[in-house]
């Protein structure tokens, strides 16, 4: 009996590596579509694109000379116009130059004037002041005054950066440790009750008229405005001056300002300090007055209060 050999089954291929890429292949295989290979093909047939008849290279030839006539003249006229320009622009910063000048001679003028309306405002005090021609004048600022009194230094906390919240905050001041116009208005308003005759702030004298306001972070006395430290001067006793204040409830409200901001503070008396006279002086209304004359009912012949606002 014969022996069959056995039957081997040859089994199916391996894959090949890339049969998961027959997408990428077939891209790959096929770059151009069918469409774009016959227009490259038709292009190169006709020459590359370029005009093969000599009216349409006559056309091109006019088109290129013509833009480059369009260039060359639009350099032209900027470089034509550019002295114009500079011209014009030179002119314009003379007149700027010339109104700033101006200005600058009206400015000194105007202060020229105010001097000089002041000083014959205080002339006009010291003669028709009669017998009390010496306190008009001290107390309405028109005369530089100098004597034994404080001198009080405010200055803003060494770290103003910080800030810390509580009531001093507000949308003008997020730093607690700023000197704002309200405490220097304490300050002058506590000098005056405690028996100041003259108060002035880094040199700018006082009156019963005088404001201390704040723009931005600036304070400002009379709107001219001042830079830290503050110093205070008051002429007084400079003693019982100096105690009364400290006593006094602004005096208080400064120490507090100290203790719980930082805010540093120095109060020491002297036996003389200088004040310069007021800058300018408001006169509302002036009527002379004989020796006997009676006051009308309801009508007061000067305003001498004291204090700021």
């Amino acid at each position: 009996m014969s022996q069959q050999h056995p039957v081997r089954s040859t089994g199916t291929p391996p894959p090949r590596p890339d049969a998961s890429m027959s997408l990428l292949n077939n891209v790959m295989d096929h770059a151009l579509d069918d469409g774009y290979a016959e227009a490259s093909a038709r292009r190169e047939a006709e020459g590359g694109g370029l005009p093969r008849t000599l009216r349409a290279k006559l056309g091109l030839a006019a088109g290129l000379v013509l833009a480059a006539a369009v260039v060359t003249v639009g350099a032209a006229e900027a470089r034509i116009s550019a002295p114009v320009v500079a011209k014009e622009r030179q002119e314009l910063i003379d007149r700027i130059d010339a109104e700033t000048a101006a200005a600058e001679q009206l400015e000194q003028d105007v202060e020229k004037i105010r001097a000089e309306v002041g000083e014959r405002q205080r002339e006009a005090l010291e003669q028709h002041g009669g017998d009390q021609a010496e306190l008009v004048a001290l107390l309405s600022g028109a005369t530089p005054v100098h004597g034994p009194g404080v001198k009080l230094v405010v200055d803003d906390a060494k770290d103003t950066e910080a800030g810390g919240g509580g009531p001093r905050e507000s949308s003008g001041f997020s730093d607690t440790g700023r000197v704002r116009d309200r405490d220097m208005q304490r300050v002058v308003n506590g000098l005056w009750e405690s028996g100041a005759e003259a108060v002035a702030i880094n040199g700018q004298r006082l009156t019963s008229l005088s404001a201390i306001r704040a723009a931005g972070d600036a304070i400002l006395v009379d709107n001219k405005p001042l830079v830290p430290p503050y110093t205070v001067l008051a002429v007084g006793d400079g003693q019982r001056l100096a105690t009364a204040f400290q006593d006094s409830a602004d005096g208080q409200y400064l120490h507090a300002l100290q203790e719980n901001f930082g805010i540093r503070t120095s109060i020491s008396a002297e036996t003389d300090v200088r004040l310069p006279a007021a800058p300018s002086l408001i006169v509302r209304t002036a009527e002379p007055r004989g020796a006997g004359a009676t006051k009308p009912s309801g009508q007061a012949t000067a305003e001498t209060g004291k204090g700021t606002s």
